[in-house]
């Protein structure tokens, strides 16, 4: 049996650390249960260098470095954004419950509230 390395398959390394930015990771917490779950795997994926399969880039940030997950639920459309911009670490930015009625698009003010929050991870990765 070949050693998983030479099968192609990545070799295990240890999982990223998952920092929760501002409210981040209390607004996460107030999800519904089976968002949550979604959201969580989504985020161990991401810590283990993987890409779950509802994960996709956040329009206007330029490729896959801000990811966000969207789920429904109950007639409801959750959302987390995070990034992997950052070497050993998950970066939460936001975790919210979308409230627009304007299609699939993100409102500015919750655009704004994530450009604070990846300046202020940048800021900590930084130090």
């Amino acid at each position: 049996m070949m050693p998983a390395e030479e099968k192609g398959e990545p070799q295990e390394t240890e999982p990223k650390r998952v920092i929760w930015i501002a409210s981040s990771r209390k607004d996460l917490r107030a999800f519904p249960e089976d968002v949550k779950d979604v959201i969580g795997f989504a985020l161990y994926q991401a810590q283990i260098g993987k890409k779950h399969v509802s994960a996709k880039p956040l329009k206007g940030y330029g490729g896959a470095g801000v990811v966000e997950i969207v789920e429904d639920h109950d007639t409801n459309t959750y959302r987390a954004v995070y990034t992997v911009k950052f070497k050993g670490a998950v970066y939460v930015l936001d975790a919210f419950q979308k409230k627009s009625k304007k299609g699939a698009r993100t409102p500015q003010a919750d655009i704004e509230r994530i450009n604070k929050r990846l300046k202020a991870a940048h800021d900590h990765y930084k130090q």
